[in-house]
């Protein structure tokens, strides 16, 4: 690697802000933003998702610059962080998806299946107007047979909080079957 000036600027600046000089913080952010910002894109492809990404991973670069042993590896490390969390974005964008999908190919369920004179278009409808996370709770502890441990594993979450998630959107779910609002 050739050590040009600009390579030799960025060492110093993450030296200074190591050291707690906030101005050489906002100078990192200046040099570095844009460059964060158009790899983010190009690992989601979505322009808003990638500003997001930059963001968030300025927020772990400032938190982590204390551990940076050494400032030559600020380049990889900084871009490390940024493609982590794009990986996740991406995940996430792909279970909501999946969710989406299973939510709507769900089989039409006799009104003896699902506990009386419910109708089963009624009871999909209030499913997809759960909110993403209680959706996803809902579909893959009673559709795809997992328990609360199992749940809380795919979505990466407590089991305190699928449980929680599950109690809300029994609730909700109740109350648009039962026709209150």
């Amino acid at each position: 690697m050739v050590r040009t000036t600009a390579r030799i600027l960025d060492e110093y600046l993450v030296a200074s802000a190591r050291a707690g000089d906030r101005r050489s913080m906002e100078q990192l952010v200046q040099r570095w933003q844009a460059r964060l910002v158009a790899h983010a894109w190009r690992l989601t492809g979505d322009f808003d998702g990638a500003h997001e990404a930059a963001q968030l991973g300025w927020i772990e670069i400032g938190r982590g610059l204390g551990r940076l042993q050494d400032g030559r590896a600020f380049p990889a490390w900084a871009y490390r962080i940024v493609s982590r969390i794009c990986a996740r974005q991406v995940g996430d964008a792909i279970g909501r998806r999946r969710l989406a999908e299973a939510v709507a190919a769900q089989p039409e369920v006799g009104p003896a299946e699902i506990g009386g004179e419910l109708d089963a278009a009624r009871l999909r409808a209030a499913i997809r107007a759960l909110p993403p996370e209680q959706r996803a709770a809902v579909a893959l502890f009673y559709f795809e047979d997992m328990g609360v441990a199992e749940v809380a594993v795919a979505l990466n979450v407590p089991a305190g909080t699928v449980k929680t998630r599950l109690m809300h959107a029994r609730r909700k779910l109740r109350a648009a079957l039962e026709g209150e609002s």
